[in-house]
């Protein structure tokens, strides 16, 4: 039998030389005005967020004062304070619900949750909850994103990258890693694919990198390490291995930092009354946890470093461990806002400093790095971005290791993330 004769193809439409000779005269370069937007959308990002962190710095200097059993009373007040303003203002919302709508409104992000934000966010980091700007910078840059992509009359996809692009400087902004932010804004959108909205991707990098340059000038912060670790050399392949037991560690201690969590949430969704009570009480508890372990207080951004500097037992740095997931459980639970990144950090750096200090002859640098990057991703399931991330604020240059630990706390995570809204549908809890 002779094979089958193929189908005729339509033949492929090419442009002439004269014609392609047009199209370059015109335009010879890739710069295109996309480019001018995705980049004035993250200078507009990275004025934003400076203006936000000079804010906070100021009513930070002003309520950090306050220390021991005066935060007893402080802490509850600024508690009230931000359960007045959620409940006139409206509630704006966790990172949830930004996922939800990236994925379910188009990426059409609401601005006119700004206000309650913004007041109740200032309040909440300031005074000394465990969250950090980073969900406000997103939301607030990402709304904007969402309003300028309206002016420019972009649909589907278009505004959907628009959005994701001002996310990516909002985020970028606080931690000074452009490619780092650009891939966290994608990843955190999901669960098992890691990043979907791949067509987001450039002009998320190319905001981000607006937004870092305008931050950078206007507060200095993120042109050096954050952090400033213990000196490091990849000269063995057995640190590889050891990166994949820090891993495991991380794994295991998100695992148990979700538990507290949804046990904070469940313990705080029974309490009745308005908002504010709730945020009260919470309030009231993390003014305990400050009062006895001052290093519980704040996102750990300046604390982290006095870990880092100091001399702590292993129980103490393990008590500073859990003592550090409960109150960033009793502030995102108890209706305080902010994010969770920078605190998770501090918990497994505590983690992996107490790990080291049991086991001679580990690199302190080794364990505490791949034990925070573990920690993370097993938490908010980006493995990638956490990498990036690490790697710039520590100045840890080999983040093969950091690669590895993350993927080991990826894989070995919960079925069902901490954000249920990374699954897009209940369905997706249960499927392979």
């Amino acid at each position: 039998m002779l094979p089958q004769k193929p189908q005729p193809t339509e033949p492929s439409h090419r442009r002439t030389f004269p014609q392609l000779f047009g199209l370059v005269k015109r335009n010879p370069l890739m710069l295109s005005r996309w480019v001018i937007r995705w980049a004035v959308v993250g200078t507009a990002c990275g004025l934003f967020a400076g203006l936000y962190w000079y804010i906070l710095e100021l009513i930070t200097h002003a309520l950090e004062q306050f220390t021991g059993p005066s935060l007893l009373v402080v802490m509850p007040l600024a508690g009230l304070v931000i359960g007045l303003v959620i409940y006139f203002l409206g509630n704006p919302g966790e990172i949830a619900v930004i996922v939800d709508n990236i994925h379910f409104r188009g990426g059409r992000l609401d601005a006119r949750k700004n206000p309650s934000m913004l007041l109740a966010s200032l309040v909440s980091i300031s005074a000394g909850g465990s969250a950090g700007p980073e969900a406000p910078l997103v939301q607030v840059t990402g709304s904007f994103g969402t309003w300028f992509a309206d002016r420019l009359n972009l649909n589907g996809e278009e505004l959907r990258s628009m959005s994701l692009a001002a996310m990516a400087g909002g985020f970028t902004a606080l931690f000074g890693a452009p490619l780092g932010g650009a891939m966290f804004a994608l990843e955190i959108l999901h669960h098992q694919h890691v990043v979907e909205y791949y067509e987001a991707l450039l002009p998320a990098i190319v905001s981000s990198c607006a937004s870092y340059l305008v931050f950078a000038a206007i507060t200095k912060l993120g042109i050096a390490p954050t952090w400033h670790f213990p000196h490091y050399t990849l000269n063995n392949i057995d640190d590889f291995a050891l990166a994949i037991v820090f891993g495991i560690i991380g794994a295991i201690a998100g695992w148990i930092f979700m538990n507290i969590f949804r046990g904070c949430d469940r313990l705080f969704a029974k309490i009745p009354g308005p908002i504010y009570v709730r945020t009260t009480v919470a309030g009231l508890g993390l003014g305990g946890f400050a009062s006895v372990l001052p290093l519980t207080r704040y996102f750990g951004h300046h604390e982290l470093e006095a870990v880092l500097d100091g001399s702590f037992p292993v129980l103490v740095l393990l008590g500073l461990a859990f003592a550090k997931m409960m109150t960033i459980s009793i502030t995102v639970t108890g209706g305080w806002r902010g994010g969770f990144i920078i605190p998770i950090f501090f918990t497994g750096a505590c983690l992996g400093k107490a790990i080291a200090a049991l086991i001679p002859g580990i690199n302190p640098a080794l364990a505490m790095i791949c034990t925070m990057a573990a920690l993370n991703a097993s938490v908010t399931r980006t493995p990638i971005s956490t990498t990036l991330l690490l790697s710039k604020l520590t100045n840890f240059a080999p983040f093969t290791p950091i690669l590895f630990a993350s993927l080991v706390g990826f894989f070995l995570a919960p079925k069902v993330p901490l954000i249920t809204s990374q699954l897009k549908s209940h369905s997706e809890a249960i499927a392979e």
